[in-house]
């Protein structure tokens, strides 16, 4: 996992880092283990804003992921590291031998 770290060419420059995507193998993630996220922007169950300055930003999928892993038995293989906007680490897919996915 390596950082670019940019030239202080500006202030704001100066302690900028960012991350390099060297280690994501997939440009597009897997479609049967994402779903829409609806975005709340400050808005309660009614549609009312109740807090102010949210919004806006780019559109985002969910990512399902499977955080209970209860197939002990059953042998997997990473077959892919992905991005996650959601979170702040990446996420594998894993290819169970049964076929399935996660």
């Amino acid at each position: 996992m390596s950082i670019k770290k940019f030239r202080p060419i500006t202030p704001s420059r100066r302690h900028m880092t960012i991350m390099t995507f060297e280690e994501i193998t997939k440009t597009e993630p897997e479609k049967s283990l994402t779903e829409p996220l609806k975005r709340k922007a400050g808005r309660n169950a009614q549609g009312r804003m109740t807090v102010r300055h949210r919004g806006g930003g780019h559109k985002r999928l969910y990512r399902i992921i499977d955080f209970k892993r209860r197939k002990d038995d059953v042998p997997a293989k990473v077959a892919a590291i992905e991005y996650d906007p959601n979170r702040s680490a990446y996420i594998a897919l894993l290819h169970y031998a049964d076929g399935h996915k996660s």
